[in-house]
């Protein structure tokens, strides 16, 4: 029986077969990859991201400021309550010193000594009355007075401890507002980075939403005639820019559109999405009705007013204005009824 033996190939058939295969390899990577398009992928994803950790330190911003806020009128008025129990306190030490001298006039000399040298005992008689009484009544401004003197320590000691929470808070808007603009800088850095289709693209695609919806066929009505009036609001600010920090009525942040809309209706809500999403009742997505306030990520850092028909009116990030767009354009992480 004749033995079949295997050629061994030749060095053009290795170098053949070597080069077909990374052709194949090459072709199935760029298959896989355009080479074009993936940096300016990546680049959209950066500034998704960038806008993100913006609006998450807007709305921290937010937080803080409105506290300061707060915590500014708490002090204005522990120090007008300060001076007032100062001048209080500074009118009793003086009637107390008047008391103190008349005492020390009228009552100095020993009773026994006093009966035997007045002329008529009846006159002692009256003048010790009256000393008794000015005894008790000093006495007892006495006691007023020590009793003012604590109050208005507690106070002063209240209101340095709010002086410094004041200027914790002072320095934690500042960091911030530097966090917020950072972030927005490098956003816009790499947008313009972008070829003009590629940035036109975005800002249509992201959050991918339509700017008048004048007419939401068949949308269910508002749940209260305070959401109505809410809803109202919003749409009336459709068109305006989101501007970071603010709540109205030529700019909004997203949490500031919506404190903006409720504020119109006569209706007070926080001033943060986080705080805002736990002001009223909530309700599923189902239940939604115009007027529901939808927050958004598991931290509730972007807030937008349900529609009706599957959209929300939102205040979406810099460079869009406020507009409508789907109701699932990110994670809800809750529905709230005001």
């Amino acid at each position: 029986m004749g033995s079949h033996r295997r050629l061994a190939p030749s060095g053009f058939d290795r170098g053949s077969t070597a080069a077909v295969g990374l052709l194949s390899v090459a072709a199935a990577l760029l298959g896989a990859v355009p080479a074009a398009a993936a940096p300016h992928d990546d680049r959209r994803a950066e500034v998704d991201r960038l806008h993100t950790e913006a609006e998450q330190a807007t709305e921290a911003y937010n937080k803080a400021d409105a506290r300061t806020d707060a915590l500014r009128e708490e002090v204005s008025t522990a120090q007008d309550s300060i001076a007032r129990q100062q001048e209080r306190v500074n009118t009793m030490r003086d009637a107390l010193g008047s008391l103190a001298g008349a005492q020390y006039r009228s009552g100095g000399i020993d009773p026994s000594l006093a009966l035997l040298l007045s002329a008529e005992p009846d006159d002692y008689l009256d003048r010790a009355s009256v000393l008794d009484r000015i005894t008790t009544r000093q006495a007892g401004e006495l006691r007023e007075l020590q009793q003012a003197m604590r109050d208005l320590a507690q106070d002063r000691a209240e209101a340095a401890r709010k002086l410094t929470e004041l200027e914790k808070g002072r320095k934690a808007v500042a960091a911030h507002k530097k966090t917020v603009e950072r972030k927005l800088a490098q956003a816009r850095a790499l947008l313009a980075a972008l070829p003009d289709d590629e940035r036109a693209a975005y800002r249509r695609g992201s959050r991918s939403g339509r700017e008048d919806l004048t007419a939401l066929a068949g949308a269910a009505a508002p749940a209260s005639g305070r959401a109505a009036a809410a809803f109202a609001a919003a749409r009336s600010a459709l068109g305006k820019p989101y501007v970071w920090g603010a709540n109205g009525p030529s700019g909004f942040d997203c949490s500031g559109l919506t404190q903006w809309a409720y504020a119109q209706a006569g209706v007070g809500i926080p001033r943060t999405s986080q705080a805002q999403s736990g002001a009223g009742q909530r309700v599923s997505l189902a239940e939604a009705r115009p007027g529901d306030l939808v927050a958004y990520r598991d931290d509730a850092s972007h807030i937008g007013m349900y529609a009706g028909n599957g959209q929300v009116i939102h205040a979406p990030y810099p460079g869009a204005p406020v507009r409508y767009d789907p109701v699932g354009m990110m994670p809800i992480s809750s529905i709230t009824r005001v």
